[in-house]
């Protein structure tokens, strides 16, 4: 009896099979198919290149890449340097904003400019360290007149601009709805040229002092010279500041309005000789005589 030869495995994948479906219970044929290891070869091939070519389309052209580890989005990087943009313009905003308080700060406690200039580059005038000791010079009589002048009427200026106030401008500063921030008796008037830079008003004890303008409380503190001193930031520029307070009724931050009370009149700090308010009034940076535009 001959052996059969071993038929070639290539041509047992057309070899013919048939899938068919049955009813358990009645065994009815529903449903039949025709294969071979060929086609069923064929159609999984064709079945995984879609998926890869499925997926690689969400990975390219869809935001879902952006859950599949090690992806993200390209538009994020953008994103960020915008954010760092924004935050080093506000923190730009806020450092100007911060020299501007202390700069009012510097003047509502009485410190000159030139004080001020030594401890800005860091001088130690205590122990008689001087960067102008060193300086050889003589002035006329003239020339110190003419300095005092000009520093007097400059140096607590916190904008370059021209002292000459246009009449336009007075006549706006002059519409403004003040408040009298105390009733009483003015007994040392306005005088910057001696560097006082407001008034001094006398009334009874423990009497209320109240905000001029509304505005936000940006220097509550206590100086010795000055005692309890309050600071408050207007619209339109404008600045005014209480001092010698017996008791100081707001906090720095504290928006107040027009005719609030802020403080209680007293007697506090080394320069007071009385129970009085020193009220001070400015505009752009430049002090303003409050009975202009007041009448106490």
């Amino acid at each position: 009896m001959a052996i059969p030869k071993k038929e070639k495995w290539y041509r047992k994948l057309r070899h013919k099979y048939r899938l068919v479906i049955f009813h358990d219970e009645t065994f009815e044929e529903k449903i039949s198919f025709r294969l071979s290891r060929l086609n069923v070869f064929v159609t999984l091939v064709s079945l995984m290149v879609v998926l890869v070519f499925v997926t690689s389309y969400i990975i390219a052209f869809t935001s879902l890449r952006e859950y599949i580890p090690g992806y993200t989005d390209i538009r994020l990087n953008q994103r960020i340097y915008d954010i760092e943009s924004r935050a080093d313009s506000l923190e730009r905003v806020f450092q100007q904003k911060d020299r501007y308080i202390a700069n009012i700060k510097r003047i509502v406690e009485g410190y000159d400019a030139e004080q001020d200039s030594l401890d800005a580059i860091g001088l130690q005038v205590n122990t008689g360290v001087s960067a102008i000791d060193t300086i050889d010079y003589v002035r006329s009589e003239e020339d110190s007149l003419l300095r005092l002048e000009f520093e007097s009427a400059e140096r607590f200026n916190l904008y370059d601009q021209n002292n000459i106030m246009p009449e336009s401008q007075r006549r706006t500063m002059k519409v403004a709805n003040f408040f009298i921030p105390l009733k009483g008796t003015i007994t040392n008037p306005f005088d910057p040229l001696n560097k006082h830079f407001g008034v001094d008003i006398v009334a009874k004890s423990n009497d209320a002092v109240k905000a001029t303008l509304e505005g936000t409380v940006i220097f509550a503190s206590w100086t010795p010279d000055k005692g309890y001193i309050l600071g408050v930031q207007h619209g339109g520029n404008f600045f005014s500041v209480y001092k010698h307070n017996a008791v100081l009724l707001k906090k720095e931050g504290d928006f107040v309005k027009a005719g609030e009370a802020i403080a209680i009149v007293g007697d506090s700090g080394e320069l007071s000789t009385g129970p009085h308010l020193h009220f001070e009034l400015w505009f752009n940076g430049v002090p303003i005589n409050p009975t202009e535009y007041l009448s106490f």
